[in-house]
């Protein structure tokens, strides 16, 4: 039976992520309103939450949105703010036809652009106080309403809160006079102290120290802005609690702390000035407060995003009225699409330009843009005379002459675009660059500090790696920081290692890391190893070296370290040249943005990551990046790996890349890359948990058939691939210790319906030696026959008085072949009651053994040599066809084998020796 819904003429509520203003002023509220029901959206505010569900629940009146009858709500009022957004338990209700919609508000009016976000009211009632509660204070005393004590101290609760107890710039007069007013009706204030003025912990102290330790200040005209932020284990409900402490301990005028907890980062922010108006900006992030107090919390923005994305609303609050004709270079100087490559270097070295938008032939109309770095590295592969299309940026954002600074700075640094045609009547007739950017900051007289990211964006993992890393490797990464103090050069940990961490990927998967150092690997190598106890293999045409050591397990673990190298290619699809260079150039040579970034390992900043590229945000986008243009052509083998990682991690390939990838297939590239190395890529598909998917999407990008035309993918390929990783998953969990060859599986599979020749062709492409080739045709055909083989088994299983035999005559079929062949047989075969029966055969029939051995067969008269090996295959038969399953069954076909002459023997009608 449903329960009857509750009756609510009026309805009060306040904005989600309650505070002590909003939850105090809605107690207010319904003394204007006894008739109402209050719906409280919660808090993340701990001794609020505590407050709320220890004593508030009792006192009043409070119902979930699901108890009331939506039929009898007359009037909905919303406590402490003005965004329809902030209210989402109310929006049904906002919208019924008949109700009456009133606010109470103490946060400005929203700007011009954000008037579609208030809520409709039919009444407001919006001041400039500090705190919602003084509203309500002043409209109990034009009421004549008294409150009680209780209600004192609840409405005093409020106050005390938004205003940090009266030391906050934005209160008023007005909020004293309703301290004052409450005061006089009871308000208790040892009860407010003790909910208002929370204890530290030594959690909070911990959290506290380790925003003193990260703030860093910057210079905005006259004002301090200081940027501060704390990595928590957990969630932190009174985080606003530390950034007052922050503000009461260090002297600035504006503070964002930055807290990131549970896959979210939680920003306060408070401003002492009416200059910066911290409440807009974190309604640009999401959130809300009011000038002088605000907060957020974000989703899927790294930390480093985050700060810029607070610097650009500084600057906006500081140049508002800056737009984009006021920044642009006329006229732009471009370059049409069909023009060379080679034309477009020269010409941007004419005019000093690291890059220029590229115009449709004929026209003014942009449709990307080339950087000057790309077309040199171009031309310097032979691509001079390709057109400029072929490697332009082709996502490119432009804006009118009238977009404000704040839509330029979105593009320039949020999208990492280095220029922004500024297009009128879809012609280009202005460009404002980065330069243009950093220009009006340094010209600036407020002294703003240049919003553009010429260093690494750096965010620290040490917590993670502490909590995500088997000890051993945690311990290794802390020695080789600390060895890098002692020989004075910095360590880092790259690639892969840092990616799947970002990824959260299982700890088990974490069983290889590089180490890149700025100075002299090698020497470095052999110094870590010897405090590891371990030893050194030099490679020093790549300045690498391997060190194998065993952790405090007895287990033997691998590092790879390497010197901090630029490499660079020849020709297209060569093996790399490497040079000394920085850990910027370093991983600036590998092959997407995810791989591309570093954690340093020195004692001071342990863990801090670099990421110069953007990798962490394109995790977040879940998008795989080349880091520039000619990353294809310098290295095809790329084309494979994008997509091996973009199907591993369900990322997508960048519209660029894409085109990049058709691009270095129209140029045969993939033609000139060696068979072993296409078959290196192949064989790290094929170990994927899901190589189909890999193989499918090379298909759909055109990949396999440059590789060998009688590779493309058709149905009956599909469905046996699928079948195959069914097949390959299956044994997996049977946890047997032989292990079979996935490259050979897979091949046979590409294979598969290949005349022979063909199929020898695309084995000689892949680089395998004449032996390996014979081998998986030979396997190939004994597949074949076999599986005809089973077809007639199969049938004969099917008449009447043969099923006996059926076991060990398909066990004899199967024996010759290799795990291999037994695996891709039970795949290929379309016969379900095949395919279960050499299941059975893997998992069951093929573990079966006799029970008696050589001893006993000498022991019944039998003398060593081959007879040994027939008679125990006949009583395997046997025992496998259920007809000898004990040891003494098998004892007595033996010995009647031996005393009949077995046939094929070579021994029948001859009498045994006598048995001893």
């Amino acid at each position: 039976m449903k329960p009857s819904l509750a009756s609510a003429p009026t309805v009060i509520t306040c904005h989600s992520n309650a505070d002590w203003d909003a939850l105090s002023s809605m107690i207010g509220m319904s003394m204007i309103y006894p008739d109402s029901i209050m719906i409280f959206p919660g808090s993340m505010e701990k001794p609020l939450n505590q407050f709320f569900n220890e004593t508030a629940v009792f006192l009043y009146t409070f119902k979930n949105i699901k108890e009331i009858d939506h039929a009898s709500v007359k009037r909905v009022v919303v406590v402490d703010t003005q965004i329809r957004s902030r209210v989402p338990q109310v929006q049904d209700l906002l919208d019924l036809p008949g109700v009456e919609v009133e606010v109470w508000d103490h946060h400005p009016t929203p700007y011009s652009g954000e008037k579609n976000k208030v809520i409709n009211a039919d009444v407001t009632h919006i001041g400039t106080t500090g705190s919602t509660c003084t509203l309500i204070c002043q409209a109990l005393q034009e009421r004549g309403i008294t409150p009680a004590c209780q209600e004192a101290t609840f409405l005093g609760l409020g106050i005390y809160g938004d205003t940090g107890a009266f030391t906050y710039t934005s209160t008023k007069p007005e909020d004293f006079l309703a301290g004052a007013w409450l005061r006089q009706h009871g308000m208790d204030l040892p009860f407010i102290a003790d909910l208002v003025q929370t204890g530290m912990t030594s959690v909070h102290i911990k959290v506290l120290n380790e925003l003193l330790d990260s703030a860093t200040a910057h210079e905005i005209g006259p004002y301090s802005v200081v940027l501060a932020e704390a990595t928590l284990d957990s969630f932190m409900g009174d985080f606003a609690y530390l950034a007052q402490k922050f503000m009461e301990m260090e002297s600035c005028n504006v503070l964002f702390a930055l807290a990131n907890m549970e896959e979210k980062v939680q920003v306060v922010a408070r401003s002492r000035v009416d200059a910066v108006d911290v409440g807009q900006i974190c309604k640009a992030l999401g959130g809300g407060g009011h000038r002088f107090a605000a907060s957020a919390s974000v989703k899927s923005i790294p930390i480093p995003e985050l700060k810029d994305a607070i610097f650009q609303q500084l600057y906006m609050q500081v140049n508002p009225n800056k737009q984009a004709r006021d920044l642009m270079s006329s006229p732009a100087v471009g370059i049409e699409d069909r023009q060379t490559i080679r034309e477009a270097e020269q010409l941007m070295n004419r005019y000093g330009l690291k890059a220029a938008p590229v115009f449709r032939a004929g026209t003014r109309h942009c449709i990307g843009y080339m950087e000057c770095q790309t077309a040199s590295k171009a031309i310097a592969h032979e691509l001079g005379d390709m057109p400029v299309s072929e490697y332009m940026q082709r996502t490119i954002l432009t804006v009118p002459p009238d977009a404000p600074l704040q839509r330029l700075m979105k593009i320039i640094v949020g999208a990492h675009q280095r220029l922004v045609p500024v297009v009128e009547k879809n012609e280009v007739i202005g460009v404002v660059t980065r330069t243009d950017l950093i220009n009006m900051f340094v010209e600036d007289p407020s002294g703003v500090p240049i919003p553009v990211n010429t260093s690494a964006r750096e965010r620290n993992l040490a917590k993670l790696l502490s909590t995500r890393l088997p000890q051993h490797m945690l311990h290794m990464l802390h020695r080789a920081g600390e060895l890098g103090d002692r020989l004075q050069v910095s360590v880092y940990a790259v690639g892969g290692f840092v990616r799947d961490i970002m990824l959260s990927r299982p700890a088990v998967e974490f069983d290889d890391v590089d180490l890149v150092v700025e100075g002299d690997g090698i020497a470095f190598a052999r110094a870590l190893a010897q405090e590891l106890g371990g030893r050194v293999r030099e490679h020093r045409t790549f300045m690498t070296a391997l060190i194998i050591y065993h952790d405090e397990n007895g287990e033997e673990q691998r590092l790879d370290v390497a010197t901090a190298r630029l490499e660079y290619y020849k020709y297209p699809a060569a093996l790399p040249t490497v040079e000394l260079s920085s850990i910027k150039m370093d991983l600036f040579r590998r092959d997407f943005t995810i791989n591309a970034m570093a954690l340093r390992l020195n004692k001071g900043q342990f863990g801090c990551l670099v990421d110069f590229f953007g990798g962490q945000s394109d995790i977040q986008r879940k998008t795989i990046r080349i880091i520039h243009a000619l990353s294809f052509v310098e290295d095809p083998t790329r084309i494979i790996r994008a997509v091996r990682f973009e199907q591993r991690y369900g990322f997508h390939i960048s519209t660029q890349g894409e085109k990049l990838i058709k691009n270095a297939l129209s140029l045969n590239l993939v033609e000139k890359l060696s068979g072993a190395r296409i078959l290196h890529e192949l064989n790290l598909i094929f170990r994927e948990d899901e190589p189909e998917t890999c193989l499918r999407r090379l298909n759909e990008l055109g990949v396999l058939a440059a590789i060998h035309p009688s590779l493309v993918l058709n149905a009956d390929k599909n469905e046996l691939l699928d079948s195959l990783r069914e097949v390959i998953d299956w044994y997996r969990l049977l946890y047997f210790k032989e292990t079979p060859e996935l490259s050979t599986l897979y091949l046979m599979a590409l294979c598969s319906a290949v005349p022979a020749i063909e199929t020898a062709d695309i084995l000689h492409r892949l680089g395998l030696t004449p032996t390996m080739r014979e081998e998986i045709l030979s396997l190939r055909e004994s597949v074949r026959m076999t599986l005809v083989e089973l077809i007639n088994w199969h049938r004969d299983t099917q008449k009447k008085g043969q099923a006996e035999q059926s076991v060990s005559r398909l066990c004899a079929l199967l024996a010759p072949l290799p795990l291999e062949s037994t695996l891709y047989l039970m795949a290929r075969s379309d016969n379900e009651e095949i395919s279960s029966s050499v299941s059975q055969y893997i998992y069951k029939w093929r573990q079966i053994k006799v029970d008696i051995n050589g001893d006993d067969l000498h022991r019944l008269g039998l003398e060593p040599g081959p007879q040994f090996g027939s008679v125990m295959r006949m009583v395997l038969a046997a025992k496998l066809d259920g007809k000898a399953e004990t040891r003494e069954a098998q004892l007595k076909l033996a010995e009647e084998l031996i005393r009949k002459g077995f046939p094929g023997n070579g021994t029948a009608g001859a009498a045994p020796k006598k048995p001893r």
